[in-house]
């Protein structure tokens, strides 16, 4: 079974896969007791919002992975994906400025890809 370092670096990947922009991680454990990361991207497009959330449920779903709680999926401006260990949150453009989810949770730590592998 892989570590939640390790599944969060493949949620990386399973989003670069369909084109994700702007995929920042935040290692959050010394911080918050929600989660150990944070994985914030964007999308074009509801479409491929929508898109990105089926990949991520289906990679991580073979890995094992439950999904808690998706919410959003309808609308496709946020999608909020729950995994325990690891909160994805899918952003249009605008809802990500407006939310500013990465100046909210500056506390945390910044993670790269290379850093989680």
């Amino acid at each position: 079974m892989k570590t939640i370092k390790e599944l969060t670096a493949l949620t990386v990947e399973t989003l670069e896969d369909k084109k994700a922009e702007e995929i920042h991680v935040i290692d959050i454990t010394e911080v918050s007791t929600l989660a150990d990361y944070f994985v914030i991207a964007s999308g074009t497009n509801r479409s491929q919002i929508q898109a990105l959330a089926d990949h991520v449920q289906e990679v991580l779903g073979k890995e094992g992975l439950t999904l808690k709680q998706i919410e959003g999926y309808n609308n496709a401006n946020w999608v909020l994906m729950d995994y325990q260990d690891i909160i994805i949150h899918i952003f249009d453009k605008e809802n990500r400025l407006f939310y500013d989810l990465d100046r909210i949770w500056r506390d945390g730590k910044i993670v790269t890809k290379e850093e989680l592998q």
